[in-house]
């Protein structure tokens, strides 16, 4: 990746501006045509969403995208889109006891319209702020249930591939253990056992920077500072860490950039709650300054990965071990190819990235770390890219906001326009919300709002 150094949030003003009604178009248009029997919308097909059985992760995205356009334009309409599809088709998300994605499903929807509330940007009221804030206790209580103790005495939430499977991307779920602990709210367990939520919060994004992010330590010869497997495999007998895997990536000794993308945005995310706590929640779970160190690595180590090895212009391929790339000489030196006849980039992946490269900037210059401006300026170049053509998706005719995204490469699921090739031209769920949630994030940035975070103002 080429970082353009010189790049400013002024310069994302025109490009926001012209970005948020294309985004109300689409949004408004899915919410309204899409039938919820149909189950969740995953990805387009010649420009219409479908959906794809495998786990319900991505409905939340959906009415969460109405929820920001209206944070983003306080056009009325979006927060009644979202408001009621929370209320009518949420609810099975917050009591799911079968998948890792309660950070993607309730903390996009729940939690977006609790912290409006609390922000005064809709009406305060005390009942619905209730409801809000039940969702989210529920929510985080059953995430943390899914858990697994590792020989080392730590554990994780375990993925919907069962109680061996540590995901990247479960990280991102993390949030709403700590929502719901920061309500006060704890998982109660046998005996009446009182399960702290923050300490498995921490504890899973332990064992996921421990197994999931690589330092250059020589764990494998293929270990690099910042590469990220997918998927981390546990002896479920004695709890043993076994070896590195994949679902959706091309091995396991590459890095899915979607994946990626999670540990990106996943870690700088807490780092930014940890401001919330106090030293007495954190000294039982090793202190402020070891937690910090901890997630400040693997967020530092992930996003230089994806500096080196993401193509010019911030958006990059799925896998940076795909095949194709070997036929693709210099791919990193250049801009990303959407159109190219050997492998698909991921604008999803880019979308998640620049809001975790962003969200690492901001922390690290409130700390006068000159990083800081390192990562924001890539932040805003890879949001540069996705905010213009040909991934912003003009057509009125296509549903998708964010094309050239790609869900699951190895199975063959992504529409491929001339049959068998290289899919491009699609939109993902995923990528369309966090486009948005990136976009909002730069908008507040560049008009001094109140900084964008999951946790809303302090109370």
């Amino acid at each position: 990746m080429i970082i353009d150094s010189s790049v400013t949030l002024e310069d994302l003003r025109a490009p926001l501006g012209a970005f948020w009604p294309v985004s109300g178009a689409k949004v408004a248009t899915l919410c309204e045509s899409w039938d919820p029997a149909k189950g969740s919308p995953v990805f387009t097909v010649r420009g219409r969403y479908t959906s794809q059985g495998w786990t319900e992760w991505t409905q939340g995205f959906q009415y969460g995208w109405a929820i920001l356009q209206y944070d983003a334009t306080g056009d009325e309409r979006f927060l009644e889109l979202g408001r009621r599809g929370t209320v009518e088709h949420m609810a099975p998300h917050v009591s799911h006891v079968g998948v890792h994605d309660h950070g993607f499903n309730n903390v996009s929807t729940y939690g977006n319209l609790r912290r409006l509330m609390l922000e005064g940007r809709i009406a305060r009221d005390p009942w619905e702020l209730a409801f809000y804030e039940l969702a989210l206790k529920v929510s985080g209580a059953v995430q943390a249930a899914r858990w697994r103790t590792t020989h080392e005495g730590s554990g994780y939430i375990y993925s919907f591939n069962g109680p061996q499977s540590l995901f990247a991307d479960t990280i991102r779920s993390v949030r709403v253990l700590l929502l719901a602990h920061r309500l006060g709210h704890a998982l109660m367990g046998e005996n009446d056992e009182r399960i702290s939520l923050l300490r498995r919060g921490l504890e899973h994004a332990d064992t996921t920077a421990r197994w999931n992010v690589f330092y250059g330590e020589g764990r494998d010869i293929y270990d690099e500072w910042g590469r990220v497997a997918h998927e981390s495999v546990f002896n479920v007998n004695d709890g043993r860490y076994r070896t590195p895997s994949t679902q959706q990536g091309y091995s396991a000794f590459s890095t899915w950039t979607r994946g990626l993308a999670w540990i990106m945005a996943g870690y700088p995310e807490v780092l930014e709650y940890l401001d919330l706590a106090s030293d007495e929640e954190l000294d039982p779970l090793g202190g402020r300054a070891a937690v910090t160190a901890m997630l400040l690595r693997a967020a530092r180590a992930s996003c230089d990965f994806f500096i080196a090895n993401t193509a010019s212009d911030g958006v990059p391929y799925w896998d940076t071990g795909a095949p194709g790339l070997a036929r693709m000489e210099g791919w990193r030196d250049r801009p990303s190819d959407p159109f190219n006849h050997h492998e698909p980039v991921d604008s999803s992946a880019a979308a998640i990235a620049a809001q975790g490269l962003l969200r690492l900037g901001g922390w690290l210059t409130a700390r006068d770390d000159v990083d800081g401006r390192r990562y924001t300026a890539a932040g805003l170049t890879t949001l540069r890219t996705v905010l213009s053509e040909p991934f912003l998706a003009t057509d009125r005719n296509h549903q998708g906001l964010l094309l050239h995204g790609v869900y699951h490469r190895p199975r063959g699921w992504d529409f491929a326009p001339d049959g068998g090739g290289v899919p491009r031209g699609e939109a993902v769920m995923w990528g369309d919300y966090h486009l948005v949630e990136a976009a909002l994030l730069a908008q507040r940035m560049l008009d001094g709002g109140p900084r964008l975070a999951f946790f809303g103002p302090a109370e």
